[in-house]
């Protein structure tokens, strides 16, 4: 679980741990390599969640459409052969993190539709992140359940394809929202728990392994491979 790939912010900056040098990310790429792995968007991921196929593979995600993604990790993520997944705020399109700046956290651009679209005919998916990038335990019912369904549609509208991949804002869901998110058609929607995917995982509700700024390539790789760090926890 990735959020943005680019130069963190000044010291003292809340949340800066979230931006990954884009020099630190070609090294965790690197090593996933040269160990035999192939990093695999959602989509392409699927049939070894389900246990219809064997390989060493790795997931690759991005909350949020940043820009700097685009900029620094989609030339990495094509010279290694990598598919990824990006999850999209549908009404922040060409606009930022508006849900960071009352925390203090400053301005990031999100990726525009052209750019949304260039990085799918890249070979890299579309993922739904809602429509605003919202808590959605604190809606109603009805309002959840449109956040969830109408970024998808909108989102499908825009590019004229399937989305099927979505991930819970701050990693809020409950049983009901999950259910929400099978129901509106998705195959798959993550979490911000912290672990490896195991063969009973639901698909509606995947952990992830955080890779913050902090993270050392010796600490990246024990986290990604090794069951011992497998601490289910949640961000």
């Amino acid at each position: 679980m990735y959020h943005q790939i680019g130069e963190p912010a000044p010291k003292g900056t809340p949340y800066r741990g979230l931006t990954v040098h884009p020099k630190d990310f070609t090294r965790q790429m690197a090593w996933m390599s040269r160990l035999g792995y192939r990093g695999l968007s959602m989509r392409d991921l699927l049939p070894y969640l389900k246990g219809e196929a064997k390989g060493k593979v790795f997931g690759i995600t991005f909350d949020d459409g940043y820009r700097n993604v685009l900029q620094n990790a989609l030339p990495v993520l094509t010279h290694y052969g990598f598919t990824s997944t990006n999850y999209f705020v549908v009404h922040q399109l060409d606009g930022g993190n508006v849900w960071d700046y009352a925390k203090g956290i400053p301005h990031s651009g999100l990726m525009s539709l052209d750019e949304m679209k260039q990085w799918a005919h890249a070979g890299q998916e579309v993922g739904s992140h809602t429509l605003d990038h919202v808590h959605l335990p604190e809606l109603s019912p009805e309002a959840a359940h449109h956040q969830i369904a109408h970024s998808k549609a909108e989102l499908e509208r825009l590019l004229g394809f399937e989305v099927s991949a979505f991930c819970y804002p701050y990693g809020d869901e409950t049983p009901d929202i999950r259910a929400m998110a099978q129901k509106a058609g998705y195959s798959n929607a993550t979490t911000t728990v912290r672990g490896l995917a195991r063969p009973d995982d639901t698909l509606f509700g995947l952990p992830r392994v955080t890779v913050a700024r902090s993270t050392n390539i010796v600490r990246f790789l024990q986290k990604c491979l090794t069951r011992l760090e497998d601490k289910r926890r949640r961000d």
